[in-house]
């Protein structure tokens, strides 16, 4: 039976497909961090109080990456290439979601406008990540390998998402709100567009590793499209919403060390 658990032991129990997959997200977080650590540099002075959490949100990005990448280490596995198409975080940056990195690079300070958008940006791929995180977490909670270090990444997740939604609603309330749904809208429905190509290719490449016959990879990807039609649909609506989060300030302390996978 082709479940999203037998799915994931495939991609895990084979060390070429297991690489692929430590390398695409190793990639993606350690790109995450590096634009919350420009993003914190770069903060206006009139809202120099969130620098610090912006630096925690890096820092717990940073420490995804090497997670991975220690989990590949413990296998007797080097990273590999991540194929552009795979690339979730640059494909998002070349579509214009979020702030351009040809802006991060340069020395100059941020707008309030650019932090609503950064923000925004954030309340929307975290809500990827943290449903991600959470099936992961689902099935592979106990696994020897994996189990701690799903545990950890998932409840960062949680936190950045809550301190996403608790910074946003800030803003709303300062009078920002109704640039603050405009961009969580225009966000979203480029992420699930983007999300559902990324999730194409990356099971394109999973099935060449894998040897998958035909008619597994067409159900695979017409689930793909089954989801990007639910999200199209409404779905997206869940990645726009605000809500006060019952953990407050959940970035207001120092970043946790990451299990020791390796």
């Amino acid at each position: 039976m082709l479940s999203a658990k037998s799915l994931f032991q495939e991609i895990l129990d084979n060390d070429e497909s297991f690489a692929l997959f430590c390398s695409i997200a190793a990639s993606g977080e350690s790109q995450g961090g590096w634009e919350n650590a420009r993003i914190a540099a770069l903060v206006p002075e009139s809202q120099r109080e969130l620098a610090p959490k912006i630096i925690r949100h890096g820092a717990d990005e940073d420490k995804h990456g090497r997670i991975f990448n220690a989990l590949l280490k413990k296998r007797g596995l080097r990273p590999v290439p991540v194929p552009p198409e795979t690339d979730y975080t640059m494909l998002l940056e070349k579509h214009g979601i979020g702030l351009a990195h040809d802006q991060l690079k340069r020395d100059e300070p941020l707008t309030v406008q650019d932090i609503v958008t950064y923000l925004a940006h954030s309340r929307v791929t975290e809500q990827r990540a943290s449903e991600q995180m959470e099936l992961l977490r689902k099935h592979f909670t106990d696994h020897p390998d994996l189990g701690r270090a799903v545990r950890m990444i998932s409840n960062d997740e949680d936190n950045h998402l809550a301190y996403c939604h608790e910074e946003l609603l800030r803003f709303a309330y300062a009078g920002h709100g109704r640039t603050i749904q405009r961009t969580l809208r225009e966000c979203a429905l480029a992420e699930i567009r983007i999300y559902r190509d990324v999730s194409l290719a990356v099971m394109a490449h999973m099935g060449r590793i894998l040897g998958w016959p035909k008619p597994k990879a067409a159900v695979l990807a017409a689930g793909i499209h089954a989801v990007y039609a639910y999200e199209r649909a409404g779905g997206w609506r869940r990645m726009v919403s605000l809500r006060m989060p019952e953990h407050r300030n959940a970035l207001g302390g120092p970043a946790t060390p990451e299990p020791e996978v390796a």
